[in-house]
């Protein structure tokens, strides 16, 4: 009785982030700024900009991926939504490696 509550916290922890990200995903963007055509002194080399630091997914991606190491050792398949929430858990950390890119 004890792992059906854990499955079924983790089922819906798995759909929340999903959906959560895909939103994200989905949001307005930002309009592109404009391209000079030519510039008039060769620029200088910039510095490589690193990618910011996102704490809450850096840890969010580090509770999926414990997550999915559980339902993988678990022992049952319960009629396949533990490889459907392990399918779900790999889409939500493609989303949040992806948010971990930008700045």
């Amino acid at each position: 009785m004890k792992k059906l509550g854990f499955m079924t916290l983790l089922i819906t922890a798995t759909l929340l982030f999903t959906l959560a990200f895909s939103a994200a995903a989905a949001g307005p963007k930002a309009p592109a700024a404009p391209v000079p055509a030519v510039a008039a002194v060769p620029a200088a080399t910039a510095p490589v900009a690193t990618p910011e630091r996102h704490p809450h997914i850096d840890e969010a991606l580090e509770h999926m991926r414990a997550a999915k190491k559980e339902l993988e050792s678990a022992e049952h398949d319960f009629d396949g939504h533990r490889a459907k929430s392990i399918e779900h858990l790999n889409q939500a950390m493609h989303e949040a490696e992806v948010c971990m890119s930008m700045k």
